[in-house]
């Protein structure tokens, strides 16, 4: 803001400067507060990565294939076997 020959002017934007400074502030404070509470919070949460999770996916259907197939082999040396 311009200088002005009003101390009372001047001291108001002095203030309000100030105040915009302090707001600005607070809000970076705030926002780094709100971060490291939510970087906890998820941290305890014990989520998995995408990667993880894809790689267990792949190997639980893997393994339900695998299980499919020798069910049908079972059963086709049962069958085979009564008669």
């Amino acid at each position: 803001m311009a200088q002005t020959d009003n101390p009372f002017l001047d001291g108001v934007a002095k203030a309000f400067t100030d105040a915009a400074g302090m707001a600005q502030s607070v809000r970076t404070e705030i926002d780094t507060f709100m971060r490291q509470r939510l970087e906890r919070l998820v941290a305890d949460m014990d989520f998995v990565p995408r990667e993880e999770f894809e790689a267990v996916k792949a190997m639980a259907a893997k393994a339900r294939a695998e299980n499919d197939a020798l069910a049908a082999r079972v059963a086709t040396l049962e069958s085979k076997s009564n008669t």
